[in-house]
């Protein structure tokens, strides 16, 4: 039986065996706690906070949170270029078992790397789930605890441990990040960002109009909607890398077939942002015209995908078949005035991002190899 690492060893090799990678993530989340809390003490000293709303305790935990989330996501993945160099997974042999690169029995090519950007990108997306996530927390708190206030050494702890949970969860998802992981930060983080919007806006009767009615307001409402809109399409960019790398290009038809539905998913991913770019009212041509982009685009690449990649597993591409054919439905029903513009954009982007996330998650089983994260 192996003893437990020492705190130098895994100060030292952060992310050499599943046991350094806990503890390492333990070990941030104690020096964010031990940072956080004398700040917090130092900012409450002789108030009472209010959970929630202005100058509250939730606000100042779903502002630190945010901060210390990307920092954590940041250096987590300066970890492991510390350790792997450029790369940040690497794919097995057939029957392979997962092992860091460079130890032994390791393959010596690098599978996909997260760029500067796609770090950038991440980490702003942990960042705006932790601020989403505290807000909305301290709000439910707020109103199961009517009227009361936190006193400045409670609210300090209660600060530093949610900044440090926040840390924690934030620097796992960064040396942990699979393409299974990276759908779940997709769903999480789109979810989060509309239901925000949805809850914020100061219009109750955004629903009449159109789903990107939440992006035309002067409120919160519209930074969060905008702002998901367009971290969400750099995301897709970086799922489109992921998704693609362990496809099979042994051929040249093979290799084309990837890169068109590669492309396709970038191309998803640029309109979708530029949805959050160009607002509706300001933009109302250049805003339809790229979300009509976006859908035509998404048709083309699930009709095509038998040809473009022929490994794909047959139950998946009749599900994108009966995707496309029910926006159509949609569609229709819009024409004849049986929904509003609004049930028919909510389900038609529910239906494309699920199967974004699912083309994520089932492209891990086609091909002789397998994308997975350094793990032990």
């Amino acid at each position: 039986m192996s003893q437990p690492s020492s705190i130098v060893g895994i100060l030292r090799e952060p992310t050499r065996t599943t046991e350094s990678i806990e503890s390492s993530a333990l070990i941030v989340g104690a020096a964010v706690f031990v940072v956080a809390a004398p700040l917090g003490l130092l900012v409450f000293w002789g108030t009472a906070l209010p959970i929630a709303g202005r100058d509250s305790l939730g606000a100042a935990v779903a502002l630190g949170g945010a901060i210390v989330a990307a920092l954590a996501f940041v250096a987590g993945r300066l970890v492991l270029r510390r350790r792997f160099g450029a790369a940040s997974v690497v794919e097995p042999e057939p029957g392979g078992t997962r092992t860091p690169a460079g130890s032994a029995g390791a393959p010596d090519h690098p599978g996909p790397r997260l760029h500067w950007f796609d770090v950038v990108a991440l980490s702003v997306a942990h960042a705006v789930i932790a601020l989403l996530g505290w807000t909305g927390l301290a709000d439910i708190l707020e109103r199961s605890f009517l009227g009361a206030e936190v006193f400045p050494i409670p609210a300090a702890l209660l600060f530093g441990v949610a900044l440090a949970v926040s840390a924690y969860v934030s620097f796992l998802s960064s040396v942990r990040m699979t393409p299974m992981l990276l759908s779940l930060v997709l769903a999480v983080f789109l979810v989060v960002g509309v239901i925000t919007a949805m809850l914020s806006s100061t219009d109750p009767l955004w629903w009449e109009k159109n789903l990107s009615a939440l992006g035309m307001t002067n409120d919160i409402s519209s930074l969060a909607f905008n702002l998901t809109l367009i971290i969400a399409g750099a995301i897709v960019t970086i799922v489109a890398r992921y998704a693609t790398a362990g496809l099979p290009a042994g051929t040249p038809k093979e290799r084309r077939g990837r890169d068109v539905v590669r492309w396709g998913l970038v191309l998803i991913g640029i309109l979708l942002a530029l949805v959050g770019v160009f607002p509706v009212d300001e933009f109302f041509l250049v805003h339809n015209t790229v979300a009509t982009g976006m859908a035509v685009v998404y048709a083309v690449v699930v009709i095509g995908l038998p040809r473009f990649l022929p490994t794909m597993p047959r139950v998946f591409v009749m599900l994108g078949w009966v995707y496309v054919g029910v926006i159509v439905v949609l569609g229709v029903f819009f024409a004849i005035g049986y929904y509003n513009l609004t049930a028919v954009e909510l389900v038609a982007g529910v239906l494309i991002f699920s199967w974004i996330i699912l083309f994520l998650r089932n492209t891990g089983s086609v091909g002789p190899k397998r994308v997975v994260a350094v793990t032990a």
